[in-house]
């Protein structure tokens, strides 16, 4: 636009000045070697503009040329990347439409000149997976994995498909390079969760943990959930392993965790299996007269043996307050059914089974009833326990 008014310009002020210049035309002699020229300033002056306009022509074509040349040996490069960007899309397409060999075949093509060629091939990786093709999903995933910012993406991709593909060693030994930490990403993290529970390593779970808090991975309510399985498997495995093991696992767990009844029970239940009969009966009525819980009765109905008159005699004496309470009818029935006390097992038994009726409960009424000769009652028993099956 302003170049066009310069020009528009220069022609008015030469309309403007041309009646002079004709009237004035002054002289112009210019002599190069053997050769004299001798002309008006006027036509000199139209010959100079002549000169640049042709010049400028002749610098116009020779540029077309020199672009024609250029654009002609390298239009096939370009044909190429047109054809990746339209086998990327319908690769896409395919994806979202989930036809995998489509989808792969799209993807596989769009990389050779794709402008992201990691991406394609991570999606037709994903799509070879699909369709359990897996040596070619590992083709693509090598191939990727040569582009340097691609790396800890694929790593992470073929962790997960190792562990879908139920190849948990090779799936482990791919986390372990990720090295899951505070550092990284939630999807890591959410993938080390799952692989070390398919793995019941607990332990390394248990070191996790932490993490999974403070980066908030997880809900309050998920955490709290891994973070029973956890704890709860640790302890098994310290009650099956030894004394040593039961009291390290029990000093791993947080000042919180040791007060909660899931836990006591199990720690006691592992403190009567090595011969540690008084504390755990010490911990868990401790527990019942404070905050009973179905964890601790069931532990309790474990731990006490019929010598333990006086436990059971506290046991008792909670009875009003605990009148509602299933699991509490629930611990002493088996209390005395231990005893072989037939008849009051039926009594608490029955007081369990009025509180709800479970299954499990209506065989063991059933079995303290035959027990005591009451064959046609307990047969009856066992057919309303038929009926909730």
């Amino acid at each position: 636009m302003i170049r066009a008014l310069v020009y528009l310009v220069i022609i008015l002020i030469g309309l403007c000045l041309s009646p002079f210049l004709v009237g004035n035309t002054g002289y112009l002699y210019l002599a190069i070697g053997d050769y004299q020229i001798e002309t008006s300033i006027f036509f000199a002056v139209i010959g100079l503009i002549i000169f640049y306009s042709l010049l400028q022509l002749v610098e116009f074509v020779l540029v077309w040329l020199f672009n024609l040349v250029l654009n002609s040996r390298y239009l096939p490069e370009r044909w190429r990347r047109n054809a990746a960007r339209k086998h990327t899309l319908l690769g896409a397409l395919a994806l979202a439409e989930e036809n995998w060999p489509a989808a792969e075949k799209a993807m596989a093509k769009g990389a050779e000149k794709g402008e992201i060629p990691a991406l394609n091939l991570l999606a037709a990786a994903r799509a070879a997976h699909h369709q359990n093709n897996f040596e070619s999903r590992d083709e693509y995933l090598a191939k990727a994995e040569l582009e340097p910012q691609a790396v800890k993406a694929v790593s992470t991709t073929r962790t997960r498909y190792l562990l879908q593909q139920g190849e948990l060693t090779a799936a482990r030994a791919e986390l372990d390079k990720l090295n899951p930490t505070s550092k990284s990403k939630f999807p890591v993290l959410k993938l080390a969760i799952e692989l070390y529970q398919a793995q019941q390593d607990w332990q390394a779970l248990k070191l996790l943990l932490p993490i999974l808090a403070k980066k908030r991975v997880l809900t309050d309510e998920q955490l709290q959930a891994l973070s029973l399985t956890t704890n709860t498997a640790l302890l098994n495995q310290a009650i099956l392993a030894n004394e040593q093991e039961l009291e390290k696992c029990w000093h791993w767990l947080t000042r919180a965790e040791r007060k909660q009844p899931e836990y006591i029970a199990l720690y006691a239940t592992g403190l009567n299996r090595f011969e540690r009969r008084d504390e755990a009966k010490k911990l868990l009525l401790k527990q019942v007269k404070s905050t009973p819980s179905a964890a601790i009765l069931h532990a309790l109905a474990e731990v006490l043996t019929p010598a333990d008159v006086e436990a059971k005699k506290q046991l008792l004496a909670l009875e009003t307050q605990y009148q509602d309470n299933l699991d509490y009818q629930v611990c002493l029935a088996k209390l005395y059914q231990k005893n072989h006390d037939f008849h009051q097992a039926k009594i608490w038994w029955q007081k369990a089974c009025y509180l709800k009726d479970d299954r499990d409960n209506l065989h063991a009424l059933a079995d303290a009833q035959e027990h005591l000769g009451e064959l046609n009652r307990a047969l009856q028993t066992r057919r309303n326990a038929a009926k909730l099956s």
